[in-house]
C-alpha cells in the first residue's frame, strides 16, 4: 500500500512530479532504488519476494507506479500485483495498449491502481473501478482508494503539495521527504470503512504509517525536466539509506 502525490503537465519546464510513500509489511524482503542488474534498463526498488516493483522508470521514459486498493477478501492464488509494473517497463506497449491487456486481464488480480505511461502521456487504471483513461492534467492524490478519494491523508497531503510543486525549481527532496514523513492520524468520523477494524483504520490513514510490522518502508520524489532530465530520489528507512539517481532520456524506445 501507498500514498503518491503527483503534479502532471502543469508546470511547462517540468511535466511530472511525483513524491510517494511506499508502505509494506517489515519482513517483506526489498532492494532499494537501483539499476535492475537483469533489465538494466530499468531503474527501480524491487520486491525480492516476487521480483516485481511498486515504481520503476526506464532510460527511454516508460513509468509506471501501483498502489494496492484496500478491499477485501484478499484471493490467496491471485498474481502478484507488483508484476503489472515490471511488465509494463519490460515491455513494449504503447499505453492504450496495455490499458486494453489490463481491461482484459486485470480482474486476476487483488485490487489496484496503476499509473502508467510517459512524463507527458500518462494513463490510470483500477481493477476495483472508478476513474479510468489518460490522465487529465493537474496534481492528483492516490492512496489505497480511487484516484482522488476524498480520504483525511490525500485531501490534506493534495493541500500542502499543491504549494510545494507551485514552485519546482527550488523545492528540494528535503522539503518532500519532510512533507511525506506527516504522520499524523485523524478523528474517527473522518477515517473510511475498509474492514481492517477502527483500530488499524486510525494507524493507516496517516500519511508516514508506522504500526507494529507494518509502515512506510520508503519514500520517494521524481522530477521530470520538458529536456528529458530525470532526478530520482529515495529515502529508505528500514534499513536506514538515500539512494538518487539523475540521467538524460533516451530517445526511442528501448534497446
Amino acid at each position: 500500500m501507498c500514498t503518491l502525490l503527483l503534479s502532471y503537465r502543469q508546470h511547462e519546464q517540468f511535466p511530472l512530479l511525483i513524491a510517494a510513500n511506499r508502505d509494506e509489511f517489515h519482513q517483506r524482503p526489498t532492494r532499494s532504488l537501483h539499476w535492475w542488474e537483469d533489465k538494466p534498463h530499468i531503474l527501480g526498488g524491487r520486491d525480492e519476494q516476487e521480483g516485481g516493483t511498486w515504481f520503476g522508470i526506464t532510460r527511454h521514459g516508460r513509468l509506471a507506479a501501483l498502489t494496492n486498493f484496500r478491499i477485501f477478501p484478499l484471493l490467496d492464488s491471485a498474481p502478484s500485483r507488483g508484476e503489472l509494473v515490471s511488465r509494463f517497463l519490460d515491455g513494449s506497449q504503447e499505453p492504450q495498449e496495455f490499458y486494453t491487456w489490463l481491461q482484459q486481464h486485470g480482474q486476476a488480480y487483488n485490487g489496484f491502481n496503476m499509473l502508467f505511461g510517459s512524463a507527458d502521456h500518462l494513463w490510470f487504471y483500477s481493477n476495483r473501478g472508478g476513474f479510468e483513461g489518460p490522465l487529465p492534467p493537474g496534481l492528483h492524490g492516490l492512496s489505497n482508494a480511487s484516484l482522488n478519494e476524498a480520504w483525511p491523508k490525500v485531501v490534506d497531503s493534495r493541500r500542502h503539495f499543491a504549494d510545494l510543486f507551485s514552485r519546482p525549481e527550488t523545492l528540494s527532496e528535503e522539503e518532500v521527504f519532510e512533507a511525506l514523513g506527516k504522520r499524523q492520524q485523524y478523528a474517527d468520523h473522518l477515517l473510511p470503512d475498509t474492514g481492517v477494524g477502527l483500530e488499524k483504520e486510525r494507524g493507516l490513514s496517516a500519511l508516514f504509517i508506522d504500526l507494529p510490522g507494518y509502515g512506510t518502508r520508503c519514500s520517494w520524489y521524481l522530477k521530470v525536466s520538458h529536456r528529458g532530465e530525470v532526478e530520482l530520489s529515495e529515502r529508505t528507512y528500514l534499513p536506514p539509506s538515500e539512494q538518487r539517481e539523475s540521467f538524460q532520456l533516451k530517445p526511442g524506445k528501448e534497446d
